[in-house]
């Protein structure tokens, strides 16, 4: 009979391996088992086989970094069957294992499939190790991997092999962090940091996430501090905070281990509003009882009528040291390769390899047991774990209202306050869509006045005359990549990200994370369901300019316009009615990050609602002029940009000229695309042909930088002679918005000046005197006269 069929306390207080239990989460586990939760019998047949499930998957761990293949008769594997260049994050993924397998007997254990989030990404080979020997492996990687030792073999081979196809993507379903094809994953995890700051906002009412975070993402993103801030029992799933304490990053201690380790950092955190407790990080029965703990916890605050917030969020501290369990433990090699030498080459460390896994191994036929008590999902009739809550984010279509559009003759309107009354009404049709708005600083004065004062600052305590409530929807914190990721986690609600344009560069990595992981989803087949996430920039790089340069800077748009445009929109509506139909554009979308780039001043209307929402779907219309004729095209990308496209147009045609002036809302769309995805994206040549006719000479102004955005436009440009630019060029300072545009070329007269090497026109019949002294640098600013058409 098999040693887990008849298991008991003292069967599983053994341990198996590498792994021991110490007194304290020996008495956990008996409180655990005297609850009445789960029969003790079956509570340590679990424990017992997480043990050996744990010492099987750093088994399998280590094989990932050094070995082409796996022996599972446990034989010493000889110089040829080591790779050739390890490779591996070793240390961190052999931490992970016990964690995630303790996460697993959580799940066994109250018959309950938990979300699961995971910081650490480059810790992935514990999640992949783990995955292959319970059979929870993703579609890609199902028939590839699995507990046999051709899987496992192959497991170890793929594991940065680097291999690629004839396309130029990889050829394994296996990567460096967490990805698509990492079963339950949701996220890379890349930048460290950024889980630690999305993880509260992520479960829904009744669901339950456990987030496995790192010390050293401690001090890459304090905003993880602000968690009991954030959580509230009426809009919230259940979060338990898992951090992975091993003392080391990549060269050095950690902060946490300088100041005093687990000690100091139970001070701090209580400091912070939190519950923390410590559990040894070795030992998979420590994590499952903290879990199933901090769930009792949390739901013992939540049942309180009298509660008060901040919530006492439950924060599992797990000791352990980098590596625990294989040579090089606890050293800053631990962190990569370990061993200090290629077991391929190096006898003394093929030694130390082969020694540290027999210390490992688990027979074939104890993990067959093992993976019996863990993996019980279907035999408990729910989800595994590679299909939790959070790995199927799906919500229904949104009820998108009819915008009250504005109509002409209407006086000038602000683009922010269009959006502000409309995105109100999104909320009031979409009572079932958890709202989520991130705003590092000044809403109202980025003209939301209507959204804060409908969602609210959440806050502890509120104030009174101030638009802020317990329950409040906004998240405001002057840290623009934890209000960002407040957004981006709500996968199941509708969001909207507020930020100056040039703060929004600091929200980059995190919303860059979210864009890769979500096309790689796409690459994968598996196309991301949640609602796009808007992220609206405004007090921008042309009307912020009386705040000095810092605040002038248009990269945001130009970074993500680097991206593939398909799941990376930018967008320059230039009007009240188009920065709506934009706005509504993206929350038709899923799986995007929409940018959009809005001016908050008063601006004269240019599409009626018909126009608009062409303009948004197309991504560029004609303005004012007609194409047959036009001896000049002027493509404005942004609403300063297409005012003073107007004006030279207004110039140019009381001097007998034919101007074209069309507006680009999406430059994406005109790109020349970088693959099949993209291609379905961007518009064909016979969309492209009517919006943008060939041999015209073509001046383009832009809100951005003129070079790049003349890079991604290549298929409008028709070479130096016939096609010229003008944007941004890192001028600026305390000035007005005529003032930026003169600084950086962009008046109406020097859109004038540019056109004239492209048409042959003569520029002294075209500006008076003082105006070309002007735009030579010779003259007065002021001589440039200023007019509205």
């Amino acid at each position: 009979m098999n040693e887990l069929t008849t298991a008991t306390s003292g069967t599983w207080q053994q341990g198996y391996g590498p792994i021991s239990h110490n007194d304290e989460t020996i008495e956990r586990v008996a409180a655990l088992a005297a609850s009445g939760l789960i029969e003790p019998e079956a509570l340590y047949r679990i424990l017992a086989a997480a043990d050996r499930l744990t010492s099987a998957a750093m088994w399998t761990v280590v094989h990932m970094t050094y070995a082409q293949r796996v022996d599972l008769a446990g034989a010493p594997l000889p110089a040829e069957a080591f790779k050739s260049t390890p490779e591996g994050h070793t240390g961190g993924s052999l931490n992970m294992v016990p964690a995630f397998v303790g996460y697993l007997a959580a799940n066994a254990i109250t018959a309950k499939t938990r979300s699961w989030l995971m910081g650490q990404g480059h810790s992935v080979a514990a999640i992949e190790a783990v995955n292959a020997l319970t059979g929870d492996v993703s579609p890609a990687q199902r028939g590839r991997y699995d507990r046999s030792e051709k899987g496992l073999s192959q497991l170890a081979a793929d594991f940065y092999s680097y291999a690629i196809d004839a396309d130029g993507k990889a050829a394994v379903p296996l990567g460096s962090h967490a990805g698509p094809s990492t079963a339950g994953a949701i996220s890379e995890g890349g930048y460290l940091g950024f889980a630690e700051v999305q993880y509260v906002h992520a479960p829904l009412p009744g669901e339950s996430l456990v987030a496995f975070l790192s010390d050293g993402a401690f001090e890459e993103q304090r905003g993880s501090d602000w968690t009991p801030r954030w959580w509230r029992a009426e809009d919230s799933g259940l979060a338990i905070p898992v951090m992975i304490l091993n003392g080391r990053r990549i060269e050095e201690r950690v902060q946490i281990a300088q100041q005093g380790g687990a000690d100091w950092l139970i001070d701090h955190l209580k400091l912070n509003g939190f519950d923390p407790f410590i559990i040894d990080g070795r030992d998979p029965a420590a994590f499952a009882c903290a879990i199933i703990e901090a769930e009792k916890r949390l739901e013992r605050f939540a049942a309180d009528p009298a509660r008060n917030y901040p919530a006492p969020i439950p924060y599992v501290i797990a000791e352990t040291v980098k590596g625990f369990g294989f040579p090089g433990a606890d050293t800053n090699a631990a962190h990569n390769l370990p061993l200090g030498g290629n077991p391929a080459h190096d006898e003394p460390a093929r030694n130390a390899f082969n020694e540290a896994s027999q210390t490992l191994f688990v027979p074939a036929e104890q993990i067959e047991s093992a993976v019996a008590e863990i993996a019980v999902y279907r035999r408990q009739g729910r989800e595994p774990e590679s299909r939790h809550a959070l790995a199927l984010r799906n919500p229904g279509a949104p009820n998108l209202p009819e915008p009250d559009w504005t109509v002409a003759g209407d006086p000038p309107d602000c683009a922010m306050h269009a959006l502000d009354r409309w995105f109100v009404r999104v909320v009031d049709a979409n009572p079932t869509l958890r709202p989520r708005v991130g705003n590092p600083d000044e809403l109202r004065s980025n003209h939301m006045g209507a959204a804060l004062d409908r969602l609210r600052h959440r806050v502890n305590t509120s104030e009174p005359g101030v638009a802020d409530a317990i329950d409040g929807a906004v998240i405001t914190a002057l840290n623009e990549e934890a209000v960002a990721g407040a957004a981006l986690a709500n996968k199941g609600g509708i969001n909207l990200i507020v930020s100056y344009e040039a703060f929004a560069m600091k929200m980059l990595g995190g919303v860059r994370q979210e864009i890769v992981f979500s096309r790689r989803q796409r690459e994968a087949g598996q196309e991301p369901r949640w609602i796009s996430v808007p992220l609206v920039v405004t007090s921008h790089t042309w009307e912020n300019a009386k705040n000095e340069q810092s605040h002038q800077d248009p990269t945001i748009g130009e970074a993500l316009l680097g991206e593939m445009s398909d799941t990376s929109r930018v967008l320059f509506p230039v009007d009240a009615n188009s920065a709506v139909a934009a706005l509504r554009s993206v929350y038709n979308g899923r799986g995007q990050v929409g940018c959009l780039i809005v001016s908050k001043r008063d601006m004269p209307h240019r599409f009626d609602a018909e126009a608009a929402d062409r303009f948004a779907t197309d991504g560029a219309a004609h303005v004012q002029g007609e194409a047959e004729g036009a001896e000049l095209q002027i493509v404005a990308i942004g609403a300063y940009q297409l005012e003073e496209a107007l004006k030279a147009a207004y110039r140019l045609r009381t001097h007998g000229r034919h101007v074209l002036v069309t507006a680009l809302s999406e430059p994406g769309r005109f790109r020349m695309p970088r693959d099949p995805i993209e291609a379905a994206f961007t518009a064909s040549d016979e969309n492209l042909a009517p919006l943008f006719p060939a041999n015209m000479p073509r001046l383009i102004v832009s809100h951005t930088r003129p070079e790049p955005m003349l890079g991604l436009l290549r298929r409008l440009d028709s070479g130096p002679e016939t096609t010229a630019a003008r944007g941004y060029i890192s001028r600026g300072g305390t000035l007005d918005v005529s003032g930026m545009l003169f600084a950086n070329r962009c008046s109406w007269a020097h859109l004038i000046d540019a056109a004239v090497p492209l048409t042959g026109w003569s520029r002294d019949d075209l500006l008076a005197p003082a105006e070309r002294a002007a735009v030579e640098g010779r003259g007065h600013p002021g001589d440039i006269a200023a007019f509205n058409i």
